[in-house]
């Protein structure tokens, strides 16, 4: 169920801008050729040519550089969806209909099926598929007089159903097959991340011998020098273990474990700002932790740990962006209650985040940042919150700042607390 029912939808399989521009040529093209098959080569009772025509036309739209390069877009899904929709289940349906479902429509219509589940999700096509034939069924009713065939004749009804099942085991089995690939890539990055350990206690171990070297009889500044070398590399050692520990946690993305914890929101906030490795005073004197109502939920004290340093992490990076000296009050970190709900907010007056990405920032390997970071962070960050049945949003001001805030609820002290079975 988690890995095929619940996962993410994917409006557009295998998606690339050449895939969608050559299915927009092959739709332009396709409806012109078989016009003319249907229409004249071999003649089928009923081929409306301006329908085609128009059909054809909803094909550029796939042509259009705002449509076809950011393929993740709200408006690259919708025009995606709705071309197809309107080119496969509706045209085929109501073509299937109006000619009397004879055998070139009926195999058209059953490849229309196979095609439209090998090019969106499965759930997506399901849902297209019904709507389509049902609003076809309409068409068919409103424009044929003789409506003395309906097509639901057994050999039909028979060939339909086992496309539509075919397609729904190849779609299901298509989604299960993406997100192990992912679970491979994911658990590879983790393997990766942990074999890095063995150099960075190396490094360590550098560090305790420049500060065994500053010996009280050295001159005070090379004494100074070899303290501060020391700290810098232990500092550079922390910080990259806490990088580690982040990506093994990526690592488990799509497998995160049940939340058994009753944990304190505010307990939390104030021991990860405390062991946050900032890279200097003034970054940690830039952040107020401000407790208006502490509450508890359930949740992994580990995950949400990690779910607030990445979020540490992202505001400061924006902070730095700004290119301003950081100021008290910059990142504020706030735990309330609103509503009967507990909200623990992660606020900066960094630079934001742009319009056109705040839709796809919590999206899996989408990065605002080009330079550094995977694009797991947030994914993370969002899946660890609502595996606890919250929810992590985001508001945000280009140029002003930018608020995460985490909506979880609240535990219930008077309830009795049992664990969650490990078991499925």
């Amino acid at each position: 169920m988690d890995e095929i029912v619940h996962a993410p939808l994917e409006p557009i399989l295998h998606p690339s801008t050449t895939r969608l521009q050559w299915l927009g040529v092959f739709t332009v093209g396709g409806h012109f050729l078989f016009g003319w098959i249907w229409g004249y080569a071999l003649p089928q009772p009923y081929d409306v040519f301006w329908v085609r025509i128009l059909l054809a036309l909803s094909g550029l739209l796939l042509l259009l550089p705002r449509v076809n390069r950011d393929l993740t877009s709200r408006t690259s899904v919708w025009v995606f969806g709705i071309v197809f929709w309107l080119q496969l289940p509706l045209f085929f349906g109501w073509m299937f209909l109006m000619n009397e479902g004879n055998k070139a429509w009926l195999a058209s219509l059953c490849c229309m099926i196979l095609i439209y589940f090998h090019i969106t999700d499965w759930r997506l096509a399901s849902l297209g598929t019904a709507t389509g034939f049902l609003v076809a069924s309409l068409l068919f009713w409103w424009t044929r007089s003789d409506q003395a065939w309906v097509g639901f004749d057994l050999l039909n009804l028979t060939l339909m159903s086992f496309s539509l099942v075919m397609s729904l085991m190849l779609g299901m089995s298509g989604a299960n097959l993406r997100r192990a690939r992912l679970m491979h890539t994911l658990s590879t990055m983790g393997v990766m991340a942990h074999e890095l350990r063995t150099p960075l206690a190396t490094v360590n171990l550098v560090g305790d011998a420049l500060r065994g070297l500053a010996q009280p009889d050295l001159p005070v500044p090379k004494r100074m020098k070899l303290e501060e070398l020391a700290q810098k590399l232990q500092t550079l050692v922390r910080s990259m273990n806490r990088q580690i520990d982040t990506q093994i946690s990526n690592a488990q993305l799509l497998r995160l474990p049940k939340p058994s914890t009753v944990l304190s929101a505010f307990e939390i906030a104030q021991e990860v700002v405390a062991q946050y490795p900032f890279r200097t005073g003034k970054e940690r004197g830039c952040v107020d932790l401000v407790l208006a109502q502490d509450f508890a939920f359930l949740g992994s004290q580990a995950q949400f740990s990690r779910v607030l340093d990445n979020l540490i992490k992202n505001a400061l990076h924006a902070l730095a962006a700004t290119d301003r000296p950081l100021q008290a009050g910059d990142l504020r970190i706030a735990v309330h209650l609103v509503d009967g709900y507990g909200l623990i907010s992660v606020a900066d007056k960094g630079t934001g985040v742009p319009l056109q990405k705040q839709q796809r920032i919590f999206e899996p390997f989408y990065s605002l940042q080009s330079t550094v970071g995977n694009g797991l962070g947030l994914t993370f960050c969002k899946n660890v919150v609502e595996a606890s049945e919250g929810k992590l949003s985001l508001q945000s001001v280009p140029g002003q700042g930018a608020t995460f805030t985490i909506t979880l609820p609240v535990w219930d002290a008077s309830t009795p607390f049992v664990p969650p079975s490990s078991s499925l």
